[in-house]
């Protein structure tokens, strides 16, 4: 079949040929002129205010905006103004589908790219580590296939093939290798959201219920430890995250409880004196507050106060050097005010066993007493 004849079964005038070209070609125009003014006052947006995200976004996704789309959708436009038969109707709709969608799909795509990186850039440290580097790029990867998937699944529906039996075959699937990688897939998803979440990061010192250390790098499926004795402890990313962690790292202060304890026939007035002198020389030193000092308990063993300070750096050094010195006037205060810290003592009485009286039996022979009670037979 020539081109004259194809024509001709379409039933197209040279009319009406004539205006669908010049249709398409000022729907060219008119769509990239507006593409090019709308990109022209994203670039002044984001001249005039350097922290507008969205224009940013808009911008650079704009910028993926395909020629060939563009042009084959004023192709499109332009055959719109024509009375095609049946069949051809049907493919002119299968096209716009194609074409829209695949410019909705490398839309999103350069979406997906650009806000993920920008949130990554906003919320990442100065030093950028190689985990998070891997995980960054995995996430944008997944989400970016998922948006290709979806297109190619929608494009077959739209050519009237049935898909159902294809998803399904892809869930069942996706499901029996999920379930044959679930601790390699549970660790990988526990990196991503240690990466992302940023419960704690290379550099910190952590403590867990079974173990502590500093994190020297957290993969794909472990993260590794510096213990204080020198040995590495390499924990798996799921367990790490079901635990408790302390942070150490990010301690701003230390709250610091301890208790003193002495002779409880120390007079009333003499320990009425300790938490004011505990007072005085708690609050002479430097980077630490006083909270409070009082007498908290008194048995027939011992009194005890219950002292609360706080120091205003997390410095562990600081804080060590704190409590020697806190401890060492605590020891001199009972010097001076003669308080004795010795407990209290403890009296054991012994008193000898009395042996009970023997008993003679009728007819026979003296046995003690408590074989009276014995029954027959023993």
């Amino acid at each position: 079949m020539d081109i004259r004849a194809f024509v001709a079964s379409l039933d197209i005038t040279l009319p009406n040929a004539l205006f669908a070209l010049a249709l398409a070609v000022a729907s060219f125009v008119a769509i990239h002129g507006a593409l090019m003014l709308f990109r022209r006052r994203l670039d002044q947006l984001g001249d005039e205010h350097a922290h507008r995200p969205v224009a940013e976004v808009l911008r650079k996704t704009l910028a993926r905006t395909s020629n060939l789309v563009v042009i084959a959708t004023s192709l499109l436009i332009g055959l719109s103004a024509l009375d095609l038969p049946p069949p051809w109707n049907a493919r002119v709709s299968h096209l716009w589908f194609l074409t829209l969608g695949l410019q909705l799909a490398i839309y999103l795509h350069s979406a997906i790219k650009v806000t993920a990186r920008r949130y990554f850039r906003n919320h990442e440290h100065a030093t950028t580590d190689a985990q998070v580097t891997v995980a960054h790029t995995l996430i944008i990867w997944v989400l970016q296939t998922s948006v290709w998937v979806i297109f190619a699944l929608a494009l077959l529906a739209n050519l009237g093939i049935n898909i159902t039996t294809f998803v399904a075959s892809l869930g069942i699937g996706g499901i029996a290798i999920a379930l044959a990688v679930q601790n390699v897939l549970g660790d990988l998803f526990a990196s991503l959201a240690i990466a992302i979440d940023k419960p704690f990061e290379v550099g910190d010192f952590i403590s867990t219920s079974n173990t502590s250390g500093t994190v020297e790098k957290v993969g794909l499926k472990t993260t590794r430890l510096r213990a204080s004795s020198g040995e590495q402890i390499i924990v798996s990313n799921a367990e790490l995250l079901k635990a408790t962690v302390s942070n150490f790292k990010r301690m701003v202060t230390r709250r610091i409880v301890f208790n003193l304890r002495a002779h409880p026939d120390t007079p009333a007035a003499l320990a009425a004196k300790v938490p004011t002198a505990v007072a005085e020389f708690i609050g002479k030193r430097e980077k630490v507050r006083f909270d409070r000092a009082h007498l908290a308990k008194y048995t027939q063993d011992y009194i005890e106060w219950e002292i609360v300070y706080t120091v205003l750096d997390a410095d562990y050094d600081l804080f060590m050097n704190t409590q020697q010195a806190v401890i060492l006037a605590s020891m001199q205060m009972f010097a001076d005010l003669g308080i004795s810290t010795a407990p209290r003592a403890q009296q054991l009485l012994l008193q000898d066993a009395v042996e009970p009286p023997a008993t003679e039996l009728p007819g026979g022979p003296r046995f003690p007493a408590t074989l009276r009670s014995l029954p027959k037979g023993s």
